[in-house]
């Protein structure tokens, strides 16, 4: 598969196949050539279908020849994420449980729903974090995706085996999924395009509890390496749903914002999204990269964002938040006959343990005042975006960390001397799961060859908005040619 086929875009693809300049079948053999060639160096991918794949790809073929009607992506090669992300017969070990190596769930994300029903080809699925708590990716039963940047390096997470294998070429998108920035986090660590809906834009329907996405809210998408192809993605993804309580019955498309002009927009700058230690480094990249706006005809402000809570009250709120949901998980689990908070208790970090038990503690007078604090952030927030057309942040406080070799990776401690939380401290992205906004990050620079990334915050139910910024920071500031430091990565 040449670096040419492996960097094209999904929008590129899709419109060969459909010329029928590229056979779906040609597609996937170069596809899995280069999975088995670089996945080993990367850990990007912990499980493959490529027999159900190639299957699927002969079907695209025979569709082509036959002018039956076809999708948006037909025959375009994609993965899902080994967490709460599902395919009948597949693997679900939610993020690297070890007794969970075996285990599986009878039911489709919306994410392997949609895809297929575009004609997009599955082709397994990609690594996580244990239940996605914490900004890292890494776990016990297959140990850390490495970024395609510095293998030494972690991805990010938790959609961290996504990100390594669109920024490496393997894919040319992937799904991610975002609690508390798992989309946004690895595209600002591995030179990516994250972006996130507003909440109700893509709907959940493979969860039991169809309430569960609220605490925090919870967001599926795509990893790509163009605003475009996110923008297509989104299309396919979005939509109305029944099984969804919270699903935007709302008939947009968001194809044509990439086009639309910012020229006259106020857009509002937090270089730390209201208190949060960054790395110097980090925030000069940032600070240098908002600047594109101005050049759009945009006029860029600093705005003093503070909220009354400090930044290591926040992440404690966020892992607080999100613990009784990872519990309910824990325990459907266990009436499957798969008890890993007893019996395989050690499969578990203890970072996660320890908040897992302090969610058992939490009264209903706790959960209360901790949507207050959430409130608080939402006013803020809101407050910002009335007068302006985007916020725009740093997504991460830091840069990559060197993965660890015991299957317990976290993020930095501390940032330019404060004491942050390192599984999710470092991020300025878990206030949008808060919030709700639309939010995506894109790449702003780099640091020593490091991936920096920015993030651009919408008003609610504004996706054309942080789609149309990112398009045009895109056509001022391209990133595409970094993906050859990925390319020519050596593969031991």
């Amino acid at each position: 598969m040449t670096d040419d086929l492996a960097y094209a875009t999904a929008t590129e693809l899709a419109a060969r196949i459909r010329r029928r300049d590229l056979s779906p079948v040609e597609l996937l053999d170069a596809v899995i050539a280069r999975v088995e060639a670089r996945n080993p160096s990367l850990n990007a991918l912990v499980f493959t279908a490529f027999d159900e794949a190639r299957d699927r790809a002969r079907q695209a073929e025979r569709a082509l020849t036959s002018g039956a009607a076809i999708g948006p992506l037909h025959g375009v090669p994609t993965a899902i994420k080994d967490l709460f992300d599902f395919k009948p017969g597949w693997p679900a070990t939610f993020g690297g449980i070890r007794a969970l190596e075996s285990f599986s769930v009878p039911a489709r994300c919306t994410y392997a729903e949609r895809m297929e029903a575009a004609g997009a080809i599955l082709v397994g699925k990609t690594n996580s974090p244990v239940m996605g708590f914490r900004g890292t990716c890494d776990n016990y039963l297959f140990g850390p995706s490495r970024n395609p940047f510095d293998p030494t390096r972690n991805t990010g997470g938790s959609s961290g085996g996504s990100a390594a294998a669109v920024a490496d070429g393997l894919l040319p998108l992937a799904e991610g999924t975002d609690g508390g920035g798992s989309i946004r986090i690895p595209a600002a660590w591995c030179g990516l395009y994250g972006y996130k809906a507003s909440f109700g834009r893509v709907p959940q329907t493979a969860r039991p509890n169809a309430f569960g996405s609220l605490n925090p809210f919870l967001f599926e998408g795509a990893l790509t390496r163009t605003v475009d192809d996110a923008a297509l993605a989104l299309d396919v993804l979005a939509g109305y749903d029944d099984r969804d309580p919270f699903a935007l019955d709302d008939p947009t498309t968001f194809a044509g914002a990439t086009r639309r002009s910012i020229s006259g927009w106020r857009i509002a700058y937090s270089p730390d999204f209201g208190g949060y230690p960054v790395d110097r480094r980090v925030a000069a990249v940032v600070q240098q990269a908002v600047r594109a706006f101005e050049d759009a005809g945009a006029v860029v402000e600093e705005v003093d964002l503070t909220f009354d809570h400090d930044q290591r009250e926040l992440s404690d709120l966020w892992c607080r938040m999100i613990a009784p949901l990872n519990i309910e998980g824990l325990e459907g689990i266990a009436a499957q006959g798969v008890d890993v908070l007893g019996e395989h208790r050690d499969d578990l970090p203890p970072e996660y343990l320890r908040w897992i038990d302090e969610g058992r503690r939490l009264s209903a007078l706790d959960v209360l005042g901790d949507q207050r604090v959430r409130t608080h952030v939402y006013d803020r927030v809101q407050q910002v975006l009335r007068s302006h057309d985007l916020l725009v942040t740093p997504t991460l406080a830091a840069l990559p960390v060197v993965n660890a070799e015991d299957g317990n990776t976290v993020g930095p401690s501390s940032i330019e001397g404060v004491d942050v939380d390192p599984l999710i401290g470092w991020c300025l992205t878990y206030l949008v799961n808060f919030t709700g906004h639309p939010a995506a990050s894109i790449p702003a620079g780099d640091v020593d060859g490091l991936p920096v990334g920015m993030q651009l915050i919408g008003r609610r139910y504004g996706d054309s908005d942080v789609l149309a910024a990112s398009a045009v920071y895109e056509r001022l500031r391209p990133w595409h040619s970094t993906y050859a430091r990925c390319a020519d990565r050596p593969l031991s």
